[in-house]
């Protein structure tokens, strides 16, 4: 198991490996259709999707939530 002062930080891994996992797919799509050797385009666009994602999250995540607190009072 992994410690709980870590919440956050696996928190923002998973949110930007899913979210750029499914967006990196529909553009993909979007933008090729159904091409051959879509797998290997997509893989190739989600890892670089990620790794501008994961750190992207890192840093906006506080701010996020720190809107978020403002907005609800």
């Amino acid at each position: 198991m992994v410690s709980p002062r870590f919440k956050a930080i696996l928190t923002s891994f998973f949110m930007s490996l899913s979210m750029s996992c499914i967006m990196s797919l529909v553009v993909t799509l979007y933008n090729l259709g159904l091409p051959d050797g879509l797998l290997f385009i997509w893989l190739n666009a989600w890892g670089f999707g990620f790794m501008v994602a994961f750190p992207v999250v890192l840093v906006i995540s506080p701010l996020i939530r720190r809107l978020v607190a403002w907005m609800v009072g």
